[in-house]
């Protein structure tokens, strides 16, 4: 029998398949809201009934996944954003077209309005990779010089600051890793944002 290993390409499609979680009775309509408040013209994007998946390039993944969290958390609802950013890996033939795009982001100006402090975690795995420790430490590092609060937690790190610089942070570590020697990057996120369970840690300190 032939080997059937799946060699990872060095495909520019980025991708992320993600949940988005408002934890309230009327999640339909935060999320209905969200949707229709950002464009999602510059990306392929597929929903099912567990979850969403957008591909295309890295500046407009980023920019959609950025826009639709930032927009639900502004309701003033818990929410939490769940997502697998990766990059690198065969199969995304249907996101092709989408690499034509230009690198204007459709969502950045009102992105950039909203003023939304979240809570996160980050996991980074350049697959393929030698010195992929390094690697790791060094966007971490460089996630530090983004005015974001960085700690460590067990199997992750963790982020505290503000939404639209979180995610423009994640974004930078995530295209650094694409421009490094790792062939296939894929990165897991976590954000929370108006969680009742901080301002109770708030309240007992």
């Amino acid at each position: 029998m032939k080997d059937q290993t799946i060699i990872c390409s060095q495909s520019k499609i980025a991708g992320c398949d993600f949940a988005l979680y408002p934890m309230t009775d009327q999640f339909v309509h935060v999320i209905m809201k969200a949707l229709e408040e950002v464009d999602t013209s510059k990306v392929w994007v597929k929903t099912t009934d567990v979850g969403t998946c957008v591909r295309g390039k890295i500046v407009h993944v980023f920019d959609v996944t950025k826009a639709l969290f930032l927009h639900a958390a502004q309701t003033g609802h818990h929410v939490v954003f769940s997502g697998t950013y990766s990059i690198g890996c065969p199969g995304d033939s249907a996101g092709d077209v989408f690499l034509a795009e230009d690198d204007i982001r459709l969502n950045e100006a009102q992105s950039s309005k909203i003023q939304q402090n979240i809570a996160g975690k980050f996991s980074l795995y350049p697959l393929g990779g030698g010195d992929y420790m390094d690697m790791i430490y060094s966007q971490i590092e460089a996630m530090k010089q983004e005015g974001i609060h960085v700690s460590s937690i067990h199997y992750a790190t963790r982020l505290d600051g503000e939404g639209k610089d979180v995610f423009n942070g994640l974004e930078q570590v995530f295209t650094n890793m694409e421009k490094s020697d790792s062939p296939h990057t894929v990165m897991t996120v976590t954000i929370s944002a108006n969680s009742p369970s901080k301002k109770d840690v708030d309240n007992n300190e």
